[in-house]
């Protein structure tokens, strides 16, 4: 008889105006951030494959819930909200960071302001100098324009709201197969609202972010374009502690290719985490 696999620990708390969903056992924390158009469920296939030996704490981002305030939120007040997430989450020890797409965004931002409270970073498909110029360049002009397409499209159907903007939502999400287009409500593109129309004061022009603590960077190549350039996945390559990892696959890693993602990042994981704690 197969014997069922260990119970893994699951609570929740309240942190910063979100609900945390805490998952696994051991000594460090991992905390993940999702991106658009998702929640904090479409961790679920990474958290299973994880929370046998790590401890989880995933949240959905303000305004991505239902029912949630459609505003556009300020880059200090998402900052705020992980800082509040990560201190209830981990007290008094810093966290793995568990990224993809706007929660790259925000975690590297995070990372940056609060380097003692970050160990290290698994990021998935966003790089550090994603918009720049040498991005761009790799991007060629079509890649460019497509970028600029969507990413005004979901800012304006914020703008819009109510049913015609969720209408807009579900049908980019439909189009670029997110795990759960259904899910996607207008509300959710307040990010693009704050980069393009400058909403909440804008995002201002960040620099490149390459992490001083270890780094674990994930990326499909089964894209129109890339949201790295080569250039960055160079440098990061080049620490001894990082690791770069391309798959054949699309944005959403976590939900295609969980099981070859996780078992790259547990074995990553076991070597770094064993190493004396060295922040960002």
């Amino acid at each position: 008889m197969t014997s069922a696999p260990p119970a893994v620990d699951v609570s929740t708390l309240q942190a910063g105006g979100v609900t945390v969903h805490l998952e696994g056992r051991g000594e460090d924390t991992l905390v993940f951030v999702h991106g658009w158009p998702d929640r904090h469920s479409v961790w679920d296939g990474l958290v299973a494959a994880l929370a046998p030996r790590r401890r989880c704490a995933r949240f959905t981002l303000p305004g991505f819930a239902p029912g949630d305030d459609p505003r556009a939120r300020s880059l200090d007040e998402v900052v705020a909200t992980l800082q509040a997430v990560c201190d209830a989450a981990s007290p008094g020890r810093p966290v793995v960071l568990v990224l993809h797409d706007w929660g790259c965004f925000f975690g590297y931002r995070f990372a940056e302001r609060h380097p003692d409270r970050v160990r290290a970073i698994v990021a998935l498909d966003i790089g550090g100098d994603a918009g720049s110029k040498a991005n761009r360049a790799e991007m060629g002009w079509r890649g460019q324009l497509g970028a600029l397409a969507y990413q005004l499209t979901l800012a304006t159907a914020w703008r819009v709201g109510g049913a015609p903007g969720d209408a807009v939502a579900r049908s980019a999400a439909r189009l670029f197969h997110a795990p759960d287009p259904e899910h996607a409500t207008a509300a959710m593109g307040w990010p693009y609202a704050v980069q393009w129309f400058g909403a909440a004061g804008g995002f201002g022009r960040p620099r490149v972010f390459v992490p001083e603590c270890p780094m674990f960077y994930a990326w499909g190549r089964r894209k129109p374009f890339a949201f790295q350039s080569r250039r960055w996945l160079e440098r990061i390559a080049r620490e001894p502690a990082n690791r770069v990892l391309e798959l054949d696959a699309g944005h959403w890693l976590m939900r295609r290719h969980e099981n070859e993602l996780g078992a790259a990042i547990e074995a990553w994981l076991d070597t770094q985490l064993t190493r004396s704690p060295a922040p960002c």
